[in-house]
């Protein structure tokens, strides 16, 4: 098998492209060829050192959203796998605590481990991951497109916590990736409306081609406070999980997939209080999630091929990282493709 190379992030503004043999798969793992791998911006703090130093471990070769076809097994692994185009749930939970066995995988209080953070990633030609983790996709399934799935999985999170009812009233705050990926499977539940919010008017109105019904600026969403029966919220700006509550009807839900950062609004307790709303938190995806998303994928209900604007060789890793957070709205979702 010829060489092998991938990208290590040694320190935070420091990285170097690495090749030689490629990686053995040991019992109960498969090797997998990386077709395609996302930047996200989990991905842009990793490189910049602003992911809390419990989430990283340096050195990493990052990438944890990606598609490939498997390339060979370990020990205890169905070798008719070889072949097979897949993906795979990035936390590697231990299967045995309650909460796994609760099917709650990304609550595992085994401690946390995670492709592409403290294990290592897809911005490689070869990654090596668990057998258990692989969700396998049909034959012929566009692994460009599949290599979004990671963040349809936290979408398909949200929209199963949720429970969305045909004929509600939805509002989805943010047009990145995760808000036009929730317009897609939300707009399959049949919404009355179904409304994208983002100060970035070009992003809002891209919403439109994934099924929203309306695409708004936030101010000109101030007016629909206390209109929405679900607001899904994916932007994680400083602001956001507060502005979602403050959109949402009284007894009506709130769902938080955004990233946060320290120094975020809080909600107001009164708010939430006197509204009786539900407010829910997502971060990463369970294994139903998942397969959830894939089966999307491969029905056809979920496109996310139309968000990749940009993709880079493995090589250029450096000029991919700087595009994303980049703040050109031009900009949707940015590939490696080793």
């Amino acid at each position: 098998m010829s060489a092998s190379r991938a990208v290590v992030v040694d320190a935070p503004g420091a990285h170097r492209l690495v090749s030689g043999p490629p990686p053995e798969p040991g019992p109960g793992e498969v090797l997998v060829r990386v077709a395609a791998a996302g930047i996200c911006m989990s991905d842009r703090e990793v490189y910049d050192g602003h992911r809390d130093p419990g989430y990283v471990r340096y050195p990493v070769v990052p990438g944890h959203e990606w598609a490939g076809t498997i390339e060979a097994v370990g020990a205890e692994v169905d070798s008719s796998l070889v072949g097979r185009s897949t993906v795979a749930e990035g936390f590697r939970f231990c299967g045995t605590c309650e909460r796994c066995r609760n099917g709650e995988t990304s609550l595992c209080v085994a401690g946390y481990a995670e492709t592409g953070f403290t294990c290592p990633g897809a911005f490689a030609d070869h990654l090596v991951v668990p057998a258990r983790l692989l969700h396998l996709l049909a034959d012929g399934a566009d692994l460009r497109a599949a290599a979004l799935l990671e963040p349809a999985a936290v979408v398909a999170a949200a929209v199963r916590a949720a429970r969305p009812e045909p004929g509600e009233r939805i509002a989805v705050v943010g047009a990145g990736t995760l808000g036009l990926l929730a317009a897609q499977l939300l707009a399959a539940t049949s919404p009355a409306e179904l409304t994208v919010i983002d100060p970035r008017g070009e992003r809002a109105a891209q919403a439109l081609e994934f099924g929203a019904t309306e695409a708004r600026t936030p101010a000109e969403s101030a007016a629909e406070r206390g209109r929405y029966d679900l607001v899904v919220e994916t932007a994680g700006a400083p602001g956001t999980a507060a502005d979602s509550c403050l959109l949402a009807r009284r007894g009506g839900q709130v769902v938080l997939t955004g990233m946060f950062t320290p120094g975020a609004a809080g909600i107001d307790p009164v708010h939430l209080s006197l509204s009786q709303l539900t407010v829910r938190s997502i971060f990463g995806a369970p294994s139903a999630a998942w397969a959830f998303a894939v089966r999307a994928f491969t029905a056809g209900i979920l496109d996310p091929g139309p968000l990749i604007t940009h993709e880079f060789p493995l090589e250029r890793y450096a000029d991919a990282v700087a595009l994303v957070g980049g703040g050109d709205p031009k900009t949707g979702k940015v590939l490696l493709r080793p």
